[in-house]
């Protein structure tokens, strides 16, 4: 069922203005934006653009996203599926090289007296001293989807992120002001990243998890712990064969947040259902081993929000993975050189 909503005419007119129209296109039967499909109260998106020349990566807000779709990036397909498009050479944020079409959990809604950065627009752990002050305290974000597309091209293949696309997210604030108080948060690193990866030489992919351990940036041991969970994590690259999950094959996942502990569980029809659970107030992995490198009280400290879609692990960097891309999105369409997700059911919110 769709709402119906009424699209806003200046973001139309910025979008049409900037060559990315946000009007019916022939190119794809549904013209419908996803907020029609979808739940995006409490979302904004960011894209792999800057369409109105200020220098900075566009976003979309929580109210504006109720009637927006970007007939390339961001669009219902002719199922009313979300899909989600992201180039491996576009504009993305300060803070990374890779870029994304990606939803930003927005707990205040469209209350933009609330700050993006306030407690009372994230979510925190039961073991933060202000727990009570945030807008919830853990949550749940649960997926279905399926990877239509990765990049196929790199002249670093060996790389862990090369050919991969991560399609949900738990990430902590950078909070200068949560720094300086010196208990070691505040660093905007990500307790979550959940992967799809498939070489090009492959038939099957892997799904895998990450958890960033909660140092500075610059510290050598601020690391990703991998786990797998169909296929390989991202330290191994042999062929996952038939316990991997091919490109178009449906898959789900349900992180819920509850206290201190993350749960994770894992659904693909033909493949067994993969259940993790981590403390997230501590320095103990998902195995029940005590990493002595971890900060002992993990991300205790810091704020959270969830974040959902297409963020591209293929960047053009030499660098980084070196893959191909060229910047005109027909160009790199044609040569493989993008990541595409589409979702059929996204839902977060409060844990009972």
């Amino acid at each position: 069922m769709h709402n119906n909503r009424v699209r806003h005419p200046i973001l139309n007119a910025l979008i049409i203005a900037a060559g990315a129209s946000a009007i019916a296109s022939p190119a794809f039967a549904n013209d419908a934006p996803p907020a029609d499909a979808f739940n995006l109260d409490t979302w904004k998106l960011t894209l792999p653009m800057d369409g109105d020349g200020d220098g900075k990566v566009d976003e979309i807000t929580v109210s504006d996203l109720q009637s927006y779709r970007h007939q390339d990036y961001f669009y219902l397909d002719d199922e009313d599926h979300l899909v989600f498009v992201t180039p491996n050479k576009a504009f993305t944020t300060p803070n990374s090289s890779n870029s994304r079409t990606e939803l930003r959990q927005m707990l205040r809604g469209t209350n933009t007296k609330i700050g993006t950065h306030d407690p009372k627009n994230n979510f925190a752990l039961a073991s933060h001293k202000n727990a009570d002050k945030f807008a919830q305290v853990g949550g749940y974000l649960e997926a279905t989807l399926r990877v239509d597309h990765v990049a196929e091209r790199s002249k670093k293949p060996e790389r862990k992120s090369a050919f991969s696309v991560v399609v949900g997210q738990i990430h902590a604030g950078k909070d200068e002001s949560v720094m300086e108080e010196n208990e070691g948060f505040g660093h905007g690193n990500e307790p979550l990243k959940i992967f799809y990866k498939k070489l090009p030489d492959q038939e099957t992919g892997s799904v895998f998890w990450n958890y960033e351990k909660n140092l500075a940036k610059e510290d050598p041991k601020r690391t990703d712990v991998s786990y797998a969970v169909w296929g390989h994590d991202w330290n191994e690259s042999t062929d996952p064969g038939e316990e991997g999950i091919a490109l178009g094959d449906t898959f789900s996942y349900k992180v819920e947040v509850k206290g201190d502990i993350m749960h994770l569980t894992f659904n693909a029809e033909g493949h067994p259902t993969r259940d993790f659970e981590i403390n997230l107030a501590d320095n103990v992995d998902a195995n029940g081993k005590v990493d002595s490198d971890d900060l002992p009280a993990g991300y205790a400290g810091d704020w959270m929000y969830f974040k959902a879609g297409s963020y591209n692990q293929c960047n053009t960097k030499p660098s980084s993975n070196a893959c191909e891309g060229t910047g005109e999105w027909k160009t790199d369409e044609a040569n493989g050189d993008y990541a595409k997700v589409v979702f059929t059911q996204l839902d977060s919110g409060k844990t009972q």
